[in-house]
């Protein structure tokens, strides 16, 4: 067996294919994602690269041209723009369907296509840090799916958050280091209980399953063999995506697959110690943000903003100057047609105001 404990993967994992589901319109971060223009399509740490561009970098290594992008139609051309990878490498969902549908397709084209594949889905919109460190985390996950196991990967906490999901882990996997049997995934605790979670070496759940595509699709299968069903055909015959898509079920793989897979002791967990992170609002986004806190960070023009005694994140987008002053944890957005104020701690909140836009019609700021 081959260690992928103690060094990075350096050349392409044999038959190993990256999924990557690329959609939502990540409201909490509105109105710097829309969703004409997602946050995957957006460059939100500095670093040049777009969400969606630096997980292909980190994913290259990996699977080199093995890759597959799951998008809506909508955000097709734009995908296609950022990466280098060929056409047929972007799929094009006619309507969102959550991530069931998504990854269950890509898996049934796959299971066509090499009959030998691992996959591995990857959302398009997560920040990781120590790519090594990942690359030698994928590979153990690797092993145990082609053992037969559905795997995910468990975040290390940090502290106990209480917008991700947790995974509780039972006894070792033999033959992959550090893997564990899943006892059960929980959903998103309130404090109290999140504490709790870390305290007992609960790991977040971020959403990562590597699997062989006919694992996933005969498991969801025993749960729903008409969609498994569906999804089959339309790989044998892509010409009826289209008249068969709208039928098909809207619904996480977590609550589809994973879920009655843990209760039937059918999935691994192999422990993440890299960092990582959704992005999921704009206080996670300043967390990302090299200058520590204490100060005031500007992610975009530095030249149209000034502020005296101010801290926070601000993202001028506009042709204005954007002015703060004694403000502590703010949050400034201005793309020219929307201005958002807001603090850190409200940072959640965001969400709400999306949702009044769209109920007063006005769905072109949305």
């Amino acid at each position: 067996m081959t260690d992928l404990t103690s060094r990075p993967s350096t050349t392409p994992l044999d038959h190993f294919w990256a999924v990557v589901p690329a959609g939502g319109a990540g409201t909490r971060l509105w109105p710097l994602s829309r969703a004409a223009s997602p946050k995957f399509l957006h460059d939100l740490t500095g670093s040049g690269r777009t969400l969606l561009q630096a997980t292909h970098d980190r994913l290259l290594p990996l699977v080199g041209e093995r890759f597959l992008v799951v998008t809506g139609r909508a955000h097709r051309e734009a995908v296609l723009d950022q990466l280098d990878v060929p056409d047929d490498a972007v799929l094009a969902e006619p309507s969102a369907r959550d991530s069931m549908a998504a990854i269950g397709l890509a898996a049934a084209l796959l299971e066509r296509r090499d009959p030998k594949a691992v996959m591995g889905s990857f959302a398009a919109d997560h920040v990781i840090t120590d790519p090594d460190a990942f690359h030698a985390v994928v590979g153990r996950a690797v092993e145990a799916a082609r053992a037969g196991w559905l795997v995910t990967i468990g975040i290390e906490p940090t502290h106990p958050a209480t917008g991700f999901g947790y995974i509780s882990a039972g006894e070792e996997l033999a033959g992959v280091p550090g893997a564990r049997v899943v006892r059960e995934f929980v959903e998103k605790p309130d404090a109290e209980v999140a504490a709790q979670y870390v305290e007992r070496g609960y790991r977040w759940n971020a959403g990562m399953f590597v699997v062989r595509p006919t694992v996933l699709l005969d498991l969801l299968a025993e749960g729903d063999p008409a969609f498994a069903a569906a999804l089959r055909a339309i790989a044998a015959d892509p010409t009826t995506l289209d008249d068969a898509w709208a039928s098909l079920p809207r619904i996480a793989v977590d609550h589809a697959v994973a879920e009655p897979a843990a209760a039937a002791g059918r999935v691994a967990v192999v422990p993440g110690r890299f960092g990582w992170d959704d992005v999921g609002d704009f206080a996670s986004l300043r967390s990302l943000l090299p200058t520590p806190d204490g100060e005031l960070v500007v992610l975009g023009d530095r030249d149209r903003v000034r502020s005296v005694d101010s801290t926070g994140l601000v993202v001028p987008g506009g042709d204005r100057v954007v002015a703060v002053v004694g403000i502590d944890d703010v949050v400034v957005v201005d793309t020219g047609d929307a201005l958002l104020v807001t603090t850190r701690a409200r940072a959640q909140d965001v969400k709400s105001i999306v949702a009044a836009l769209k109920e007063d019609g006005h769905v072109g700021l949305t």
